[in-house]
């Protein structure tokens, strides 16, 4: 058995998605595993170095994880010839270049979503890794959730019969700041600086309905500012400008109508932070994080409308729950053991570049279909 190497370039990590779910619970978890197994046997070991430009976050980063390597010369680290994949977890505006640098010094890439903040820029970096012969992905995280595993499994054993209809619930209240210190970083209120929840998740609803339901054909999206008072990180106070709430209607592949709310200015009444529920003509299902709750058309039960009397089912006890029957582990470290294993051994990978471009037609689409008030059909993407 060898152990190989892998020289990992980690941009931007010293922000709460880049430190918790890559570095610490899917780098520095695979380390402490001993490296990503192949199918030979063989294990890859990535080597990372931390790059970002506060010394201070960096050094305690590293320190804190037994990290040997960090610099604020991210250029003098894209020199460095050992050093073959590229990660970026900074802000999306930063992201084609940085991307195209990469790119340019002959880098494999790895990369949090959006891919870019237009679909030309996200084609052109998806053009230029091809014509460079690079190995690109794309974050695609919510694929890897129990919660849709167990939906997806679901779908592809029948259950469901011909797929009829999903709505979906995201969202939680952030706080505007003032009072209670926000828990998202002032920049996503900010279209100067990248912000907006359309381009954030309509994002991630085109690889939720592509791989777990089914292709998006169209879309219907209107967007608000429901909050255009904030306080920043500093307590200072801000104009928010960018779309904080989308109300999205997707066409899916054979007739499927899709319905996702995604809100920063909601309450959570529901079983998680984001749900979906999927209706069919054998069974249904709804499936958040890490549950999916089932009732096939045999169990389901025969209500009666009567706005006379109380409701007398108990409707959620009426559904069973979908069972663990695997580990599942953290989802971010399952996509980045596969795509370590497609580095080195070829292994299937579906997350390109181009899929990462999709996402961003979608959310070029909403905002269209928000600022002209009309459906938008989706093209086919080619690079």
């Amino acid at each position: 058995m060898t152990t190989h190497r892998l020289g990992l370039i980690m941009n931007g990590v010293t922000g709460r998605m880049g430190t918790n779910q890559h570095l610490v619970r899917s780098i520095c978890a695979i380390r402490d595993e001993g490296g990503v197994r192949l199918s030979n046997g063989d294990r890859v070991m990535p080597d990372p170095v931390l790059v970002g430009r506060n010394e201070e976050k960096l050094a305690g980063l590293a320190a804190a994880n037994g990290i040997e390597r960090w610099t604020t010369d991210l250029d003098a680290a894209l020199t460095n010839a050992e050093d073959t994949l590229f990660f970026d977890a900074a802000t999306t505006q930063m992201r084609k270049e940085l991307l195209l640098k990469a790119i340019d010094a002959g880098k494999n890439i790895y990369t949090e979503k959006p891919v870019a903040e237009t679909l030309d820029d996200a084609l052109t970096i998806a053009r230029a890794a091809r014509d460079k012969g690079i190995k690109g992905g794309v974050v695609h995280d919510k694929l890897s959730l129990p919660g849709l595993l167990k939906l997806r499994m679901l779908r592809d054993s029948g259950f469901f019969g011909r797929m009829l209809s999903v709505r979906g619930e995201f969202g939680y209240w952030v706080f505007e700041g003032d009072w209670q210190e926000a828990q998202r970083p002032s920049w996503n209120y900010k279209k100067a600086e990248g912000g907006g929840i359309i381009l954030d998740m309509l994002c991630h609803w085109r690889y939720v309905l592509d791989h777990t339901i089914a292709p998006v054909k169209a879309v219907s999206c209107y967007g608000a500012l429901h909050i255009p008072d904030r306080w920043d990180e500093n307590g200072d106070h801000y104009d928010a400008d960018a779309d904080d709430a989308a109300y999205a209607t997707f066409e899916l592949e054979g007739g499927i109508v899709a319905q996702i709310n995604s809100s920063w200015c909601t309450r959570v009444r529901r079983d998680d932070l984001v749900t979906f529920h999927v209706d069919g003509t054998h069974g249904s299902a709804v499936a958040g994080l890490t549950r999916c709750y089932a009732q096939s058309r045999v169990n389901t039960p025969k209500p009666v409308w009567n706005p006379d009397v109380p409701q007398t089912i108990a409707f959620p006890d009426t559904w069973q729950e979908v069972p663990d029957n695997q580990d599942y582990g953290n989802g971010f470290k399952a996509q980045w053991q596969d795509f370590i294993r497609h580095l080195y051994e070829d292994a299937p990978w579906d997350y390109t570049f181009l899929s990462g471009a999709k996402g961003v037609q979608l959310a070029e689409l909403g905002y269209q279909s928000w600022l002209e008030r009309r459906w938008m059909d989706v093209p086919d993407l080619e690079l």
